[in-house]
C-alpha cells in the first residue's frame, strides 16, 4: 500500500548508488498503521518498501508471491529502466486507488492485491502480467471476440423482435379499441330501435284511447243537446197548454231515456282507464348487472389481422430468406401466415422451416428438420403443420 510522501525516485536514487548502507527507508506498510520499521526490502509491483515482516508476508501470500521483491543483497542489480511496463490502468472498483492485477480462476472474478488477500487467498489465482503476453493472438482471445460478436447479433436480433412487436402491440390495441366502439354502436343502434318499438306502440294505444274518449265525449255532447232541447220544448208546450206538443215531446223524451247510448260511451270509456308504465325487461336487467356483459379482453398468441379483398397483384418488395448456416441455395415450397407481420416458409433444399419478419424482412428463427419439408400450413396460432413427401408423413411444430 502506497504511503504518502514516499515518492518512488527516494528508492532509484537508493538503487543506483548499488549500496545496502545507503538502503535508508522505513517500511510503508506499517508505517501507514502508525508504526516505525526499518525497510528490509523492496516490492517493485507495489512500489512499497517492507520490513522484514511484511517482506516474508509478500513471499508466503499467494495473490503476492508474483510480485518482485528486492533485499539489500541484490537492490544493487535493480535497474530503473527494467521495471515492469503497468500494462493494467483499470481501478479497482472496491478499492478504488488500487489497479486491478489478479484473476481468481475458481470465483471467475477479477480484483486487486486487496480483493486477492482477503476473499481469494486460498484461490488458485493468476497474475494479470504474467498471462497477458501474447492474448491478442490466442484462441481464448478470438473465442470470446467471437462469441461477443454472436452474442451482439443475439441483442440486434431481438431488438428487431422487439420494434416489431411493439409495432404489433400498436395496432392490436387499436383495432381493440375499434372493434368495442363498433360493438357498443351496435348495441346503442339495437336499442334505439327497440325503444322506437316500444315508443311507436304507445303512441299507437294513446291515440286509440284518444278517439275513444273523443267520441265518448261527442256521444255525451250530442245526447245531453238532445235532451236539453226536449226539456226546454216540454216545458213551453206546458206553459202554452199544447197538450198535443207536450205529449208528443214527453213520448221523444221517454224514447230518448231509454237510448242506452250513455252506457256504452261510458262502458267504452273504462278500456281507457289505465296507467302508462315501463316495465323493464328482466333478463336484460340480470344480463346487464353481469361482469364482463359487453365482453372481455381475449388474449392469444398470435395477432391475426381481417382478410381483405383483392382487387389486383402488385409486386411490392423482396425478401431475402437465405441464412448464412444454408448450406444449399434456397427453394422454396411452401408458405404461411404465423402472425399479422409473420411468415412461415419450408425451405426444402436446407431441410428447414424459417419465420420471417415481414416489416424488417429478416428470417427471425429457423429450425432445421432431418427430411426435406414440402409444405405448411398454420392450424392454430401456435401450431404448424408441415408436410414431408418422402416419409408420407406430416409433423407438428409447436410455435413457441
Amino acid at each position: 500500500m502506497a504511503v504518502s510522501g514516499r515518492k518512488l525516485p527516494d528508492f532509484q536514487s537508493s538503487v543506483q548508488k548499488g549500496s545496502a548502507e545507503n538502503f535508508n527507508h522505513e517500511c510503508d506498510t506499517c508505517l501507514s498503521d502508525g508504526q516505525h520499521k526499518d525497510a528490509h526490502g523492496y516490492c517493485t509491483d507495489c512500489k512499497e518498501y517492507l520490513c522484514k515482516n511484511c517482506f516474508k508476508f509478500h513471499q508466503i501470500t499467494k495473490a503476492l508471491k508474483h510480485h518482485r521483491l528486492l533485499d539489500k543483497t541484490n537492490i544493487g542489480e535493480y535497474k530503473t529502466s527494467s521495471t515492469t511496463t503497468q500494462v493494467c490502468t483499470e481501478k479497482c472498483t472496491r478499492h478504488a486507488k488500487e489497479v486491478i492485477k489478479f484473476f481468481c480462476l475458481k470465483h471467475k472474478v477479477l480484483g486487486c492485491h486487496n480483493c486477492m488477500i482477503m476473499d481469494h487467498r486460498t484461490c488458485k489465482i493468476d497474475y494479470i502480467l504474467d498471462n497477458c503476453a501474447g492474448i491478442d493472438d490466442s484462441e481464448e482471445y478470438k473465442g470470446t471476440m467471437w462469441l461477443l460478436n454472436q452474442k451482439l447479433k443475439e441483442i440486434d436480433s431481438v431488438i428487431k423482435k422487439a420494434t416489431v412487436r411493439d409495432k404489433e402491440i400498436d395496432v392490436c390495441y387499436d383495432k381493440l379499441i375499434q372493434e368495442i366502439i363498433k360493438f357498443r354502436k351496435e348495441i346503442n343502434d339495437r336499442l334505439d330501435q327497440l325503444q322506437k318499438q316500444i315508443e311507436k306502440e304507445a303512441d299507437r294505444k294513446k291515440s286509440d284511447d284518444k278517439q275513444v274518449i273523443k267520441k265518448a265525449l261527442q256521444t255525451c255532447t250530442n245526447v245531453s243537446a238532445d235532451m236539453n232541447k226536449l226539456q226546454t220544448n216540454s216545458s213551453s208546450s206546458n206553459q202554452s197548454k199544447l197538450n198535443g206538443q207536450l205529449y208528443l215531446n214527453m213520448k221523444q223524451a221517454q224514447s230518448k231515456l231509454k237510448s242506452d247510448e250513455i252506457q256504452k260511451a261510458e262502458e267504452t270509456l273504462e278500456k281507457t282507464n289505465m296507467q302508462y308504465t315501463f316495465q323493464r325487461n328482466k333478463n336484460l336487467v340480470d344480463i346487464l348487472s353481469k361482469p364482463n356483459i359487453l365482453g372481455s379482453l381475449n388474449l392469444s398468441n398470435n395477432l391475426v389481422l381481417p382478410q381483405k379483398e383483392v382487387d389486383k397483384l402488385v409486386r411490392k418488395e423482396d425478401i431475402n430468406v437465405r441464412t448464412k448456416s444454408d448450406t444449399n441455395p434456397c427453394f422454396i415450397t411452401g408458405c404461411a401466415v404465423l402472425s399479422s407481420n409473420k411468415l412461415v416458409l419450408a425451405d426444402t433444399y436446407n431441410h428447414k422451416v424459417k419465420v420471417v419478419d415481414i416489416p424488417s424482412k429478416v428470417v427471425t428463427e429457423e429450425k432445421e428438420l432431418d427430411f426435406r419439408p414440402w409444405d405448411i400450413a398454420t392450424m392454430s396460432s401456435d401450431q404448424i403443420a408441415v408436410t414431408i413427401p418422402n416419409n408420407s408423413e406430416v409433423i407438428i411444430i409447436k410455435a413457441a
